[in-house]
């Protein structure tokens, strides 16, 4: 193995995560934790100013948000392509870890794996590769395969409809209001949009359907 250090960037919006995490990696003599950040703003100015070998982010940067990771791993990917992206989070979910992916992160392990696995993604990405804990690798595999399928699903006109107040942020009830239709019937359209895209949460619906096109 090289004797040159590895230098990371956190990014998590706890500070004890990240004061755990800098814990965990300097114990290993390859590894530096050159610095840390809350938030989207402060990760891009710190990777940009450092170029760290790796940044390990979190999806969830704030509470108002389940996927603020994301675009920021674009934006990292984009300007610091030599910068390699792990994605470190609690979130285990096909959508999510297909649209890490598809952003550029070159890793992904959800939170309580073994720390070793952690190192080991951290070695990995440094030397040109890629690491993915054996839960994330199938739901690689089932998301993929979802996504196949889900090409196949056509959306009702009041799906699409339902869909466009979806992505907008609508509740059920706003949708029900703005379309004519009670709120346990948008509910039922919202769980069909759901159920078709092969997701388990509204926000990941509206990630599925940008991918493809309908909104």
């Amino acid at each position: 193995m090289s004797t040159d250090l590895i230098t990371v960037v956190l990014v998590d919006d706890h500070a004890i995560v990240r004061q755990g995490l800098r814990a965990l990696l300097e114990r290993e003599r390859d590894i530096e934790v050159v610095g840390e950040a809350s938030d989207p703003q402060s990760a891009m100015r710190l990777v940009q100013a450092l170029s760290p070998d790796v940044a390990v982010l979190d999806l969830k940067l704030s509470a108002g948000s389940d996927a603020e990771g994301l675009a920021l791993c674009s934006q990292i990917v984009a300007s610091q392509p030599q910068v390699a992206v792990l994605i470190l989070t609690t979130f285990l979910d096909d959508q999510l870890i297909l649209d890490a992916i598809s952003r550029g992160a070159k890793g992904y392990v959800v939170k309580d794996v073994d720390t070793s696995s952690v190192v080991s993604a951290i070695r990995d990405l440094k030397n040109g590769g890629s690491f993915f804990d054996p839960r994330s690798s199938t739901a690689i595999v089932r998301g993929l395969h979802g996504t196949e399928e889900t090409r196949g699903h056509e959306l009702t006109g009041r799906e699409k409809e339902v869909l466009h107040l979806l992505a907008l942020g609508r509740s059920n009830k706003q949708i029900g209001e703005e379309l004519f239709i009670s709120a346990a019937t948008a509910k039922f359209h919202v769980g069909n949009i759901m159920r078709k895209l092969g997701s388990t949460r509204r926000a990941e619906a509206v990630y599925a359907a940008g991918k493809l096109g309908l909104v």
